[in-house]
């Protein structure tokens, strides 16, 4: 049976956002035995191992030239900048507002995207997104903690936001060149380059660390950064970088349920609206208007069929 590509990158979409929820998990767990630059740096390498073992079964070889500029940025920013400020400002504020502020990324992608790439920004994408931001906006703020928060902590996750947005913007012209794979490889090893300042910091936070809080890292590093960045490159090479932006917003409400399941941390009824307002977004954000069927061609009665000559 033949999947249409559509449907293929809506469940690439689909992957990516469950990883990246379950990442919020992971890292509360690894965040309590790892500094912020040593976690970013095992992950990194975990994921650059996994896609390059990978890489050399797929034979594939190394980027085109015209996709490295796009590459080394994402590289920079979002593997690499993106998570050493996202696991030091969460940190220094509680999960709520940090998924708050983090949040605002979609947003930037979608104005970022409007001006640099020349994306569309139809009335249902931006009123999805309202109505996610709305959701997100309402599980911080339920989520928040009294004084959890912290004028450093905020900053550092308002960079985490605009890193992720430069980030995916960087990335999608790199997709039109290179493929899903061999942009997140390389993103990822960029990344791990740029980490490498942290590797005395990881030698030294591994050797004390528990295994429980190893074994999240590596989780980190396979999946959702390997499996979940090659999907999600894979989705937006597809569509427009504003869609799958809004897209993300899915995730608060997954860190909510996850969180619920697995942490036993119940969430009240004011988190759990604001979750279904973040999918409820994210459904308007990627529905298409119905177009009208195609008029029918008007046939010609008895009367207009001329009369055969004789």
């Amino acid at each position: 049976m033949n999947v249409s590509p559509s449907r293929l990158a809506a469940g690439a979409a689909t992957v990516t956002v469950l990883l990246w929820a379950s990442a919020f998990v992971s890292i509360r767990s690894a965040g309590a035995a790892y500094a912020p630059g040593a976690l970013a740096l095992g992950r990194l390498l975990a994921g650059a191992l996994a896609l390059g073992v990978i890489c050399l079964l797929r034979r594939e070889g190394l980027p085109p030239r015209a996709a490295w500029r796009g590459i080394a940025i994402s590289g920079l920013l979002w593997f690499g900048f993106y998570m050493v400020v996202l696991n030091w400002g969460e940190q220094q504020v509680d999960a709520g507002t940090a998924a708050l502020v983090v949040n605002i990324g979609p947003i930037l992608i979608a104005l970022l995207s409007a001006r640099l790439l020349g994306d569309a920004m139809p009335p249902r994408l931006l009123a999805g997104m309202a109505v996610s931001f709305a959701g997100a906006v309402t599980v911080g703020l339920s989520m928040s903690g009294d004084g959890g928060s912290s004028v450093l902590g905020v900053v550092l996750c308002l960079l985490a936001a605009g890193a992720y947005a430069a980030g995916v913007v960087a990335q999608k012209p790199a997709l039109g060149a290179a493929s899903a794979l061999q942009a997140t490889t390389f993103g990822c090893l960029v990344g791990a380059v740029a980490c490498l300042p942290f590797a005395g910091q990881l030698v030294h936070d591994a050797a004390r660390a528990p295994v429980s809080a190893t074994l999240n890292m590596v989780y980190l590093g396979v999946f959702p950064t390997a499996l979940a960045f090659t999907t999600w490159a894979y989705a937006l090479a597809r569509t427009t970088a504003s869609r799958m932006g809004a897209t993300t917003y899915a995730v608060p409400a997954l860190v909510v349920l996850m969180s619920w399941l697995f942490l036993q941390e119940v969430p009240g009824p004011v988190t759990l609206a604001g979750g279904a307002l973040c999918l409820a977004g994210v459904a308007v954000s990627r529905s298409r208007p119905r177009t009208p069927p195609p008029a029918p061609e008007p046939h010609a009665t008895p009367e207009q069929v001329p009369a055969a000559e004789s």
